[in-house]
């Protein structure tokens, strides 16, 4: 039985375990005034009376108790408050034990002094294990989150011995406890050297910082002075910019809970709130040795997808990370923003088009990345739609160049970023992302690159996602825009999409196509009514839903797999593989040569793409017909 099924006993097992202490007490306070470990009856206080003491403190413990309303409380979040208020409690009830035999039993020895003592022992009992008990619920806490080991643990070094740097070191091992291992604090007062806070020594002052970061190898300091003039904070921070370290300032406990910081530190309603589910924790530890010391490619590194890649990539120390994007300003900011959080590291920010082989080559060539991530894709289904071309040359030209290249120039394995619109499709989009899941499957069974794809449903707060879209509209006054009130989607946030990507190089042989088990899909509607009346407004009188109707392309309801495929499990039990089908380069080939002609020709009508569509990828279908069904 773990922590959390014994927590849905706490109601019983509290008073149960009180119960036991007061036993206990009782027989500790006798075996110190009898001398007599088995409680023989003595001059002073009879087994008799003993028992009828230990009764009488049952219940009259548990009436106090529940009186002062003491199994309300929240054993985790229990403070020395509450362990004074036990001892105060343990005492009057012994007092009145006391009482009660002096005044209506009438007994021959009233031990008012045993039962003070037995009070004030019985306190101390109900404290210690309450402590216990609260280290075993947080540590249980931090245990369910990441594990940390001695290899991702970032060295800490806290500036200010004060009461700002107890409550952050008695934070850290609380909540944060394996995350950061604290080498210990900095503190300009010499008298203070040796001394300790919170379990952490001070161990020198302003002039120690730049040799305890390098004998220690920091990788970030805290600045918890809170009462210091600008003049020597500038000092300090002065030094602290000699090091490799990362420098944040901590705000006081005082700044943080005065009326205008807690306000500013509240945040609207989003949609990630509203989807019922707890987000999807992944198991990246194995991670790290795939891509620790590798030469990695991104491409659409400045995109959603590509960036949040980018950042968590790095996070596991690449050799080189070679940022690809045709998009010069979504680029550069990418590039800046790694390039400051990790000044060591090699980051190359290439600007290129996918769909321009030679390029490709001469980058392959130049760069010989062993791993390769493929973001770039044009993903808007409407504008697809209406630019079909554009869709087919960039999602499925621009594949194939990349698969070909990471053949050529020995790659181990390509990772293409795939979607649910890909299943079954009923879009341009859908049906060119279909065909890059094609493509990678049959190169895989002819090349020694190992070729998968991730799937994924519609990510939280990307670029043309849903969640930018409500909020302007809400910030404009709405209307709040939904296309059919029965439209449905599977929603996942960005960190958990990119952590399916990078697991799905540790279960990679080749071929497969991972699919995350994403919960149950949302309606759209729910989530914008939902978001309309927890932002404060009336649907229907201050805030509208307007339905627009359906888009070109558009389903009602998404999928994540298609008919002919079945599911395998994998090791993580969020992750699944789908049966990979019969696909050879000769068949995509003579696909290929079916679109070529339709995209160097301007003039081919979008019936005649659709057509060629419908040849190329099987599964396709008219939305009018797959919105039929559903419906």
């Amino acid at each position: 039985m773990n922590v959390d099924n014994i927590a849905r006993y706490r109601n019983y097992l509290l008073p149960l375990a009180d119960c036991i202490s007061i036993v206990l007490g009782y027989y500790l306070v006798s075996v110190l005034i009898t001398d007599s470990f088995l409680m023989q009856p003595t001059s002073a206080v009879t087994l008799n009376e003993l028992l009828i003491s230990i009764v009488l403190a049952i219940i009259v413990f548990q009436i106090i108790f529940r009186l002062s309303k003491r199994y309300s409380n929240i054993v985790r979040y229990e403070n020395n408050h509450d362990y004074i208020l036990y001892i105060v409690l343990s005492v009057i009830s012994s007092l009145i034990v006391s009482l009660i035999e002096e005044l209506i039993l009438h007994m021959q020895n009233p031990s008012i002094k045993l039962n003070l003592l037995t009070g004030f022992v019985i306190g101390m009992i109900l404290i210690s294990y309450r402590m216990i008990i609260k280290y075993v619920l947080l540590s249980d806490v931090v245990n369910k989150g990441i594990n940390y080991t001695s290899e991702n643990q970032k060295k800490l070094l806290i500036i200010g011995g004060g009461y700002s740097a107890n409550d952050i070191i008695k934070t850290i091992n609380s909540t944060l406890k394996g995350q950061y291992d604290i080498v210990g604090i900095i503190d300009d007062n010499r008298k203070r050297l040796g001394y300790s806070v919170a379990g952490v020594r001070i161990i020198g002052t302003r002039n120690d910082i730049i040799k305890v970061c390098e004998e220690n190898d920091v990788d970030e300091i805290f600045f918890s002075i809170v009462n210091i003039d600008n003049k020597n904070k500038k000092e300090i921070l002065e030094i602290c910019s000699k090091t490799k370290a990362k420098v944040k300032i901590l705000p006081s406990l005082t700044e943080l809970i005065t009326e205008e910081n807690l306000y500013h530190s509240l945040r609207d309603v989003g949609i990630e709130d509203l989807l019922g589910r707890d987000p999807i924790e992944l198991d990246n530890h194995n991670i790290k040795s795939l891509i620790h010391g590798k030469v990695v490619l991104v491409t659409g590194a400045g995109g959603s997808i590509g960036s949040e890649l980018c950042r968590q990539i790095m996070l596991h120390n690449p050799k080189q990370i070679l940022l690809l994007d045709n998009y010069e300003n979504s680029l550069y900011d990418i590039e800046l923003e790694l390039k400051t959080n990790h000044p060591n590291s090699d980051i190359r920010a290439i600007v290129a088009n996918i769909r321009e082989k030679e390029r490709l080559d001469t980058i392959f060539e130049k760069y010989c990345p062993e791993i390769v991530f493929h973001a770039a894709a044009h993903k808007h289904v409407p504008l697809m739609e209406n630019n079909p071309t554009e869709a087919i040359k960039n999602n499925v030209f621009g594949t194939y160049n990349l698969v070909n290249c990471s053949d050529k120039y020995n790659v181990k394995r390509f990772i293409l970023i795939s979607t649910d619109k890909a299943v079954n499709p009923t879009n341009i989009m859908g049906a060119t992302k279909r065909l890059c899941e094609m493509i990678i499957q049959a190169k895989d069974r002819e090349s020694e690159t190992e070729y998968v794809a991730v799937r994924f449903g519609n990510v939280l707060g990307s670029n043309g996602s849903v969640v930018p879209l409500f909020k302007r509209q809400l910030a404009n006054g709405g209307p709040l825009t939904v296309t059919h009130k029965e439209v449905t989607r599977f929603f996942m946030t960005i960190p958990e999409a990119v952590a399916l990507v990078l697991q799905a190089i540790t279960y990679a042989d080749g071929g497969e196509i991972f699919v995350l088990d994403m919960g149950e899909p949302v309606k759209i509607y729910d989530l914008a009514k939902s978001l309309i009346e927890l932002s404060g407004y009336t649907l229907g009188e201050d805030m509208e839903i307007e339905i627009t109707g359906m888009r070109p392309g558009e389903k009602l309801y998404e999928e994540l797999l298609m008919n002919e495929e079945n599911l395998e499990s994998t090791k993580h039990d969020k992750i699944f593989i789908t049966e990979s089908m019969d696909f050879t380069m000769d068949e995509i080939e003579n696909k290929l040569d079916m679109f070529r002609k339709i995209v160097d020709d301007e003039n081919t009508s979008k019936e005649e793409i659709k057509e060629t569509i419908k040849k190329c990828v099987p599964t396709y279908r008219e939305p009018e017909e797959v919105n039929g069904d559903q419906q």
